[in-house]
């Protein structure tokens, strides 16, 4: 359990989808009938091939993609049934990790952070700049509890694809969220820093309560740093149970095919 900005407890939220389907205006159906019940804090991996729906499950939880059926519950909020600033509101609450980073690239690594802090706050103070002293203690400790303190005045540009990573991930920690999605996180990084940033979103979970579902295309980092698996393919949930569980038949059966040597990560 996570400690707000007054020092208040604050309860992580679970993820509930009901019976949801997406189908994108080119007739593609992303997710068909999937119901899901997340527990508050808990660590979830989603595995499945490319295409097989994973990143428009994410998308559906923080509203970046509607269903076109079925209910998506996340905490308090409906988000499905969100519009404009109930929409920005609940958003504020839930943490996103992208692929790609997503930082302003010219921008040094403090200012990156503190966008965490902008749907919390009135629009003059992004505008002037002017953000509270609890953000600035905020960002500082963000960046430090990912290892980038070091990092703060640094060009983001400048980076590297794990210290970029991390400070995406400060970033959304710095938006004090309920729940942290992440979007293929390590697909872009190489092997010691895919588990280094595994770690990071782990000891988050642990430290912090947050409830984490995070989309992966590998094996083993699913196996060593979640707790619950759930698996996709072509839209539909083939998988749900306990990480620690899950055999290599039961991933086949998620892939569709055989496991092959790029479906694992490999060591540190």
């Amino acid at each position: 359990m996570q400690q707000d900005r007054a020092g208040r407890a604050r309860e992580p939220w679970p993820i509930v989808l009901e019976n949801v389907s997406v189908t994108y205006p080119n007739g593609t159906q992303a997710l068909k009938n999937v119901s899901l019940n997340i527990e508050p804090g808990e660590m979830v991996a989603v595995v499945g091939l490319s295409g097989s729906g994973k990143s428009t499950l994410i998308r559906t939880i923080n509203g970046l993609a509607e269903p076109t059926a079925g209910r998506v519950s996340v905490g308090p909020y409906v988000i499905n049934e969100l519009k404009g600033r109930q929409l920005r509101e609940a958003r504020g609450q839930i943490g996103m990790i992208f692929q790609q980073f997503n930082l302003a690239e010219r921008t040094d690594v403090y200012h990156n952070v503190l966008v965490g802090s902008f749907a919390r706050n009135p629009w003059w103070r992004t505008l002037f700049d002017r953000p509270t002293e609890e953000d600035k203690e905020l960002a500082l400790h963000s960046l430090d509890s990912v290892g980038m303190l070091e990092k703060v005045w640094a060009r983001a540009g400048a980076l590297s694809g794990g210290q970029k990573q991390r400070v995406a991930i400060a970033r959304a920690l710095t938006q004090q969220p309920a729940v942290m999605l992440a979007d293929e996180p390590v697909a872009s990084l190489d092997p010691p820093t895919a588990h280094s940033v595994m770690a990071d979103l782990m000891r988050i979970n642990q430290e912090q309560g947050l409830t984490v579902l995070v989309n992966l295309h590998v094996i083993d980092l699913a196996r060593q740093y979640t707790t619950r698996l759930i698996g996709l393919r072509q839209g539909e949930l083939v998988y749900d149970g306990p990480t620690a569980e899950a055999t290599d038949a039961d991933f086949e059966q998620i892939y569709g095919r055989r496991v092959q040597p790029g479906d694992v990560v490999g060591k540190h």
